[in-house]
C-alpha cells in the first residue's frame, strides 16, 4: 500500500490526462466497475488453480452468503458489466477504458504494491479481428511515447485456441517431467493443475529448463498462425517494435490467440514489463454469456511512473507561476480576506493565504518560504479605507492600492 502525496499528485494527475487523450483519441469511452466483486467472477475467468486465485486475493469480510474478494484486476469486472447492462445490444464492438486500483497479495517490490493503479484498455463484441489486437497494443505504445518513454518493444506470441493447446500441454508435461528433480516447488505443483503456468515461472531454477520447453507456436493451427502474422503486419505497418517470445503465456487463464507485453527493451528483462493484455475470446462465456470476441490490455501505472520519475523529476510539476499570498491582520481583515480570495478566484489569480492567528511576520516568512512573489497585506486601517497594501518579496518595497483596483494592479504585475 502507498500513499500519493501532494507533490506526486501532479505527475499522477498528468499522466492521467494523457492516459485519457489517448484512450478518447482511439475511441475508448470510460467505464467504472467496483473494487469488490464476488470471488466466483475471478475464480471462473482467471482460473481456479491460478496463483491470483490460490494465493494473492483479498477477501472481504461481511458479504453474506457470497464471498466477496477486493479484485485483483479489471478485466474480469468490465466483461461481467458488458454482459450484465446488455452493452451487447449497442453497435460493436465497444471499446472502454479504466482507470483505478486492484489489489493482490504478492511480494512488494519497485513499482509493485499490493494495492496498486490499472489503466486499462478493453475492446468487446464484433468479430474475432487482428486488427483490434494491433489497435489496443498501439494505443498503449503510443501513450508511452507521450510520457517520453521511446525505449520499448512489444513481446507477442499466440497461445492459440483451447483444443490446440491441449496437444501442446501434454508435451510440455512430458518434457517437464524428465526435468522434474530440477525444477521448483511450485512448478511440480502446476504439472498436475496448470501446466501452462510452467511457462509464467520466475523462479531462477526454473528459467534453464523453461528456455529449452517445446515452443506452443508449433502446435498451433493454421487459423491461429495467420491471425498472429495478421497481428504482426499491422504492427509493422507503423514502426512499432516488437519480438516474438515463444513462451509468452501470461498469468491469467481466460487468453487465448494473441498475449502480449510492452517492456523497456534498454533494460531487456520480463520484470520489467509495463503493458500485459491479449485476447480472450472465451471470457463472456464463461461468464454465462454468448461468444463475445474481446481483447484488452492494462498498464501498471505505479510501474511507470517510477521509471518516467527517474528520467524527468520535473514531469508534471507545472511551470511556477508568481504565485501571490495573502497576509492578514486581525478579525476584521480575515472577514475580508474571505471575500477578497473569491474575487481572485472569479479573475482567475491564484492566491496561497493563511486565514489561522498567525502574526504579520510570522505570515511573511510563510510566504518567503512558499517562494511567493507578491504578499497582499490587509490590517484593520487598510479595511476601513478600502485599500491594501502589495508587498514585492524580492526587493521589499511596498504600495497601497485600493480595493476595487487589486485584481487590475495584480494582472499587470503577474
Amino acid at each position: 500500500m502507498h500513499d500519493i502525496l501532494p507533490h506526486e499528485a501532479q505527475a499522477w494527475e498528468r499522466f492521467c490526462k494523457l492516459a485519457k487523450d489517448i484512450a478518447g483519441f482511439y475511441g475508448f469511452s470510460k467505464i467504472e466497475t467496483p473494487m469488490v466483486e464476488s470471488e466466483e467472477l475471478f475464480a471462473r475467468t482467471i482460473g481456479e488453480t491460478t496463483d491470483i486465485v490460490e494465493k494473492e486475493m483479498y477477501l472481504v469480510r461481511g458479504g453474506g452468503g457470497t464471498r466477496l474478494v477486493l479484485r485483483p484486476e479489471m478485466t474480469a469486472s468490465v466483461v461481467r458489466s458488458y454482459l450484465q447492462h446488455g452493452l451487447h445490444r449497442l453497435p460493436q464492438p465497444q471499446r472502454f477504458y479504466y482507470l483505478g486500483p486492484a489489489f493482490r497479495h504478492e511480494n512488494p517490490q519497485a513499482g509493485r504494491y499490493r494495492q496498486f493503479y490499472q489503466f486499462g484498455l478493453e475492446i468487446l463484441g464484433g468479430e474475432s479481428d487482428p486488427v483490434y489486437d494491433a489497435q489496443v497494443i498501439i494505443a498503449f505504445c503510443k501513450l508511452l511515447e507521450s510520457l517520453k518513454i521511446k525505449d520499448f518493444a512489444v513481446g507477442i506470441n499466440s497461445i492459440g485456441s483451447i483444443a490446440e493447446r491441449q496437444n501442446y500441454k501434454k508435451k510440455l508435461v512430458d518434457y517437464y517431467r524428465h526435468h522434474i528433480g530440477e525444477i521448483c516447488r511450485n512448478c511440480k505443483k502446476r504439472i498436475k493443475t496448470n501446466p501452462l503456468r510452467l511457462l509464467d515461472c520466475k523462479t531462477k531454477v526454473c528459467q534453464p529448463i523453461k528456455s529449452d520447453a517445446p515452443i506452443i507456436l508449433d502446435y498451433l493451427s493454421i487459423a491461429s498462425k495467420s491471425h498472429l502474422k495478421n497481428v504482426l503486419e499491422f504492427l509493422d505497418e507503423i514502426n512499432i517494435p516488437y519480438v516474438l517470445k515463444p513462451h509468452l503465456v501470461r498469468g491469467l487463464d481466460y487468453y487465448n490467440k494473441t498475449v502480449f507485453e510492452i517492456f523497456l527493451s534498454s533494460e531487456g528483462e520480463d520484470d520489467t514489463a509495463l503493458v500485459g493484455g491479449g485476447r480472450y475470446d472465451y471470457l463472456a462465456e464463461s461468464l454465462g454469456g454468448r461468444s463475445t470476441p474481446g481483447v484488452g490490455g492494462s498498464l501498471g501505472i505505479e510501474r511507470v511512473l517510477e521509471i518516467i520519475k527517474g528520467r524527468d523529476p520535473s514531469f508534471g510539476v507545472p511551470r511556477q507561476s508568481k504565485q501571490v499570498f495573502l497576509v492578514h491582520v486581525g478579525q476584521l481583515a480575515k472577514r475580508k480576506g474571505i471575500s477578497l480570495l473569491e474575487e481572485f478566484r472569479e479573475a482567475n489569480i491564484p492566491v496561497v493565504s493563511n486565514l489561522g492567528k498567525s502574526s504579520l511576520s510570522n505570515q511573511l516568512e510563510s510566504a518567503d518560504r512558499a517562494g511567493a512573489a507578491l504578499a497582499l497585506i490587509l490590517g484593520q486601517k487598510e479595511v476601513f479605507e478600502e485599500n491594501i497594501i502589495i508587498r514585492d518579496m524580492r526587493t521589499g518595497v511596498q504600495e497601497t492600492v485600493p480595493l476595487t483596483k487589486v485584481v487590475k494592479e495584480l494582472k499587470k504585475k503577474l
